[in-house]
Formats: C-alpha cells, sequence, structure tokens
C-alpha cells in the first residue's frame, strides 16, 4: 500500500514533535529528580505541600532552584525561594 507524500511528511513532522516533546518531558523529569535529592541532602525531607511545589516547577525555575539550594540552610529558605516571585 502507497502512502502519498503529504501523508508521510505529516507522519514525519508528527513524529518529530512527539520526540521533541518526550525530550523536553525527559529534561523536566531529569532535573526535578536532582533537584529533589539535592534538597532532601541540604535540608532532609521536605513536608508534601512543598515537595509538590518543587514538582511543580518549570525547567527553568527547577535550575535556577537548583543553584539556589547551594545556599540554603534550613526549610524556611526553601519556603522563602518559593514564596519569592522568580
Amino acid at each position: 500500500m502507497a502512502f502519498s507524500q503529504s501523508f508521510l511528511d505529516w507522519e514525519a513532522a508528527t513524529e518529530a514533535k512527539g520526540q521533541a516533546k518526550g525530550i523536553t518531558i525527559g529534561q523536566r523529569e531529569q532535573a526535578r529528580s536532582l533537584v529533589l535529592r539535592q534538597l532532601a541532602r541540604r535540608i532532609g525531607i521536605m513536608p508534601a505541600d512543598l515537595r509538590s511545589q518543587v514538582e511543580q516547577l518549570s525547567i527553568m525555575q527547577l535550575d535556577e532552584l537548583g543553584e539556589a539550594l547551594l545556599d540554603f540552610e534550613q526549610l524556611t529558605d526553601l519556603t522563602n525561594w518559593l514564596n519569592t516571585p522568580n
């Protein structure tokens, strides 16, 4: 069965978009996982509400938090960071 060129072009474009979206999701998951592990080492166990806030951050925000957490000494530092408009 032969497919038209326009269908093949559409299929290739759709596949590329799907791959790009998958890569973005993977990057976000990786960044989130790394930041959560760093926070756990730095400040210990986080309350569920703060963990949920961190999990909702964008890749850019996770990157910023990853840098900021190097200066954190206690849980309130994370709370203050999350409550400060970035």
